[in-house]
């Protein structure tokens, strides 16, 4: 079932010069780019995104690091989009996640865990709706992979 996601490239991924060689991973994954910005978070979006993490002790550190620095939003498409960007990701923590994920190729550690991926495809669909307005997300075939 094909499937949109949201995928968030951290502070860490675009002060490391990381964000092509990322969004080439999903690409070669056959997921295909339908929304695609560099953007600052602001602390009221912070607030909303990670709402869930607002009364935990590491709540402060978490929203000094998501508006540090830009960070790139990507919406992409595809069978089972969610899953499969899941799978890539990699566990959390990067010391648990498996080499060839991209935190365990490229994260440093839990605080700087460079990427963010909806976790089920409801929240994907509140996640897209919050980064991208609806003509920010495109729709396209590709005839020209034939």
């Amino acid at each position: 079932m094909s499937q949109r996601t949201l995928i968030l490239l951290k502070p860490d991924a675009v002060q490391k010069s990381l964000i092509g060689e990322i969004v080439g991973r999903f690409e070669k994954k056959w997921l295909k780019v339908v929304g695609l910005k560099l953007m600052n978070m602001s602390g009221a979006l912070v607030d909303e995104h990670y709402d869930f993490l607002m009364d935990k002790p590491f709540f402060p550190s978490i929203k000094s690091y998501m508006t540090s620095s830009p960070i790139v939003a990507l919406a992409v498409e595809g069978h089972e989009s969610v899953k499969v960007v899941r799978s890539m990701c990699g566990a959390t923590n990067p010391v648990d996640a498996l080499p060839g994920t991209i935190r365990g190729d490229l994260a440093k550690n839990i605080d700087n865990n460079i990427i963010h991926s909806s976790d089920s495809e409801e929240t994907a669909g509140k996640e897209l709706a919050r980064f991208f307005k609806s003509e920010e997300l495109f729709d396209y075939g590709r005839p020209l992979l034939g």
